[in-house]
């Protein structure tokens, strides 16, 4: 590996400090900015604002016969806009929120396995889903960065573990 002047991780947003000096901080900003209320779209701002400039997003991988997707935050944003249109989620709303956590780490770097309940905005009790994101964490230059994000969502045949659920 090349070694010289790495340039500062940028994300195109300035980031609230508080939202990324701890990982409590950043995992709660990027639950909130994903949660959206009836009518609206998730916080893209501020969900950029907790993503390294070279995150990787992969979201589930579905059909068994298609490779997966790993996208950048712009190619994920645009997918994501019209997606909350098309299948009319911006008319329910939705609340993620974390249930449970695992993490290890080593100094800069942390792995977390987050284990959330989706439910729509609209005052409905019964979750949507749950799922597990896996994110990697970086600290760099005073604050923490996610460098990659990836979940997968419950399905018939297929329920978070329960040593995920605790």
């Amino acid at each position: 590996m090349a070694k010289g002047k790495a340039e500062a991780p940028q994300s195109k947003v300035t980031a609230n400090p508080t939202d990324v000096s701890t990982i409590d901080e950043i995992m709660k900003s990027f639950y909130e900015s994903v949660s959206y209320t009836v009518g609206k779209q998730p916080d893209y701002k501020r969900f950029r604002s907790l993503l390294h400039q070279h995150v990787l997003i992969t979201p589930p991988k579905i059909d068994k016969k298609k490779n997966i997707d790993v996208m950048d935050i712009d190619t994920f944003v645009k997918g994501s806009v019209e997606d909350i249109v098309i299948t009319g989620m911006e008319r329910k709303g939705l609340v993620q929120a974390e249930i449970a956590r695992r993490m290890q780490s080593f100094g800069n770097i942390v792995h977390i396995f987050s284990t959330f309940e989706a439910r729509n905005a609209t005052g409905n009790t019964a979750p949507l889903h749950h799922g597990v994101y896996s994110i990697q964490l970086i600290r760099e230059i005073q604050r923490w960065w996610m460098i990659s994000v990836m979940w997968e969502i419950e399905r018939p045949g297929m329920l978070v573990p329960k040593a995920y659920l605790i």
